[in-house]
């Protein structure tokens, strides 16, 4: 417990350096530019080909499941769009972030740190960890709810396609679903859950690159750690904003 609360402490002490004023705001806004390029346009295609997939999984389930003539057939494409709307899009396309883009994260800064380079910008008087990972958290706030746009977009389309190809149900039925009953305030709430998610991957990913020791081989366990620990702060927090948000 100790430790927990070792690692606790630790990571907002970075955090207050992260935040601390930047030194040329050029670079900043160049270096969030790369970001969002190397974070955000690197993973559209993981995030399409997952969603449309999920898209039609859900459309295949629902319409297996609801085999009945009591219940109409316009509610596989509700079921659908209100699964990709309020959780999938936010939360489970934020864990698979969590992989590839954590990862990514404290396994390139990890690196820096065995590597020296982080002392040498500390050297020179740069403030690293503000130079390092303030870029990538603002960078990845701003695209990642673009991301869950798209994956509500192309899920919905995947459900769709299926219902079309196959033939299990009526695809104007399906359409009919989608226009169902739907409150823009789903949306705003996916987005907040997900400009939440990106702050947690990036910041914790961050932190257990920065404080990496030792050889390659630490830096690897410090990319697990960091999306260990994402993924179980996603959760939690996909718990307390539904909460705090939609009760």
């Amino acid at each position: 417990m100790l430790k927990v609360f070792g690692l606790i402490g630790r990571y907002f002490m970075l955090m207050g350096k992260v935040f601390s004023r930047p030194e040329k705001a050029g670079i900043y806004r160049r270096r969030i530019v790369y970001e969002m390029e190397a974070l955000g346009v690197d993973s559209i295609g993981l995030t399409a080909i997952i969603s449309v997939f999920i898209g039609a999984v859900i459309t295949l389930q629902m319409c297996i499941n609801l085999d009945s003539p009591f219940i109409p057939r316009s509610l596989v494409g509700y079921a659908t769009r209100e699964t990709m709307i309020l959780e999938f899009s936010s939360a489970v396309v934020a864990l698979i972030l969590a992989g590839k883009v954590g990862s990514s994260i404290a396994s390139e800064i990890g690196t820096m740190r065995i590597t020296e380079q982080i002392d040498a910008l500390e050297i020179m008087g740069v403030n690293s960890a503000s130079y390092l990972i303030l870029p990538k958290i603002v960078a990845s706030m701003i695209f990642f709810p673009f991301l869950t746009i798209l994956s509500i977009l192309i899920g919905v389309v995947g459900g769709w396609l299926i219902a079309a190809v196959t033939g299990i149900m009526i695809p104007a039925d399906y359409v009919d679903g989608l226009l169902m009953d739907f409150k823009p305030y789903s949306i705003t709430y996916t987005l907040i859950k997900t400009v939440f998610f990106a702050y947690i991957i990036t910041s914790i990913s961050a932190f257990y690159g920065y404080y990496a020791k030792g050889n390659s081989l630490e830096v690897g366990t410090a990319s697990t750690r960091a999306v260990v620990a994402c993924s179980v702060v996603i959760l939690l927090f996909d718990l307390i904003l539904t909460q705090v948000l939609l009760i």
